[in-house]
């Protein structure tokens, strides 16, 4: 029954910043920590998934590398963007200008 209630949450947790990202578009920074969450929220899914059946937990630190990987990129985006546009407005940016 816990494990059906993590499970349940974890979800539930995916699902709301799935509907954070899908529904702010005006700021980036934003929707990057809508991202992160809904990376974490995978982490724990992933991680209740592994321990349920008894598998090792090295496949989990190889998603948290690659998350770790995602926020840096993300990261240097939202700092060239400010550095180059002056904030990180979505209406501020252009394609044609890079």
């Amino acid at each position: 029954m816990l494990m059906f209630l993590n499970v349940m949450l974890s979800l539930i947790l995916f699902f709301s910043g799935v509907l954070v990202f899908v529904s702010n578009r005006k700021h980036l920074l934003i929707t990057l920590l809508s991202l992160e969450f809904i990376v974490l929220s995978l982490f724990s899914l992933l991680f209740l998934y592994l321990n349920f059946f008894g598998y090792e937990m090295f496949f989990s630190m190889i998603f948290l590398t690659f998350s770790v990987c995602e926020g840096a990129l993300g990261l240097s985006i939202l700092i060239s963007m400010i550095r180059t546009h002056g904030n990180d407005y979505f209406n501020s940016f252009s394609i044609l200008q890079c």
